[in-house]
């Protein structure tokens, strides 16, 4: 043993990760592997960063458009840590099209939540009711479609 912290290590590891490389399912199980706290500390900076680029940057190839059917909605996703980080995902027309940043346009839900829920919850690792009821997911808007998004997705199983 060399002695530092396997903190560093993994942060190290991760920031050398091509992410555009990785399967959802590799993803997955990185996610999994990893506790809160440890996802907490990798989600700073630059890496969190590309984290959620390229998170947000699948959703549109993830997308299930036969699921959503004639579904039209805006979810506007905020998630906190560093400082928040905005997204919004834009259904309509069977397409998906999300954009980083917030629009003036009002979002029929919105998803408040941490850092490592985010990982958890798009990488199939943390159950979204659970979330709510434990209060680290908010929804403001309706519940109705956020506690449905999930089938509006291909979501990778570890």
């Amino acid at each position: 043993m060399d002695g530092t912290s396997s903190g560093s290590n993994l942060t190290d590891d991760l920031a050398g990760l091509d992410f555009a490389a990785v399967a959802p399912e590799e993803f997955a199980r990185i996610v999994k592997s990893l506790s809160a706290k440890q996802l907490t500390e990798v989600m700073r900076g630059e890496l969190r960063t590309r984290i959620l680029g390229e998170v947000f940057g699948r959703m549109k190839q993830q997308f299930r458009p036969e699921a959503a059917g004639g579904l039209t909605a805006l979810i506007r996703w905020k998630i906190t840590g560093e400082s928040d980080a905005v997204y919004e995902t834009a259904i309509a027309s069977g397409a998906c099209r999300v954009t980083p940043g917030r629009s003036d346009a009002e979002p029929r839900t919105t998803l408040v939540m941490g850092d490592a829920e985010f990982l958890k919850l798009v990488s199939g690792n943390g159950n979204p009711v659970t979330m709510f009821m434990t209060r680290k997911l908010k929804v403001v808007g309706d519940v109705g479609l956020a506690s449905g998004l999930t089938r509006y997705f291909d979501i990778p199983k570890a």
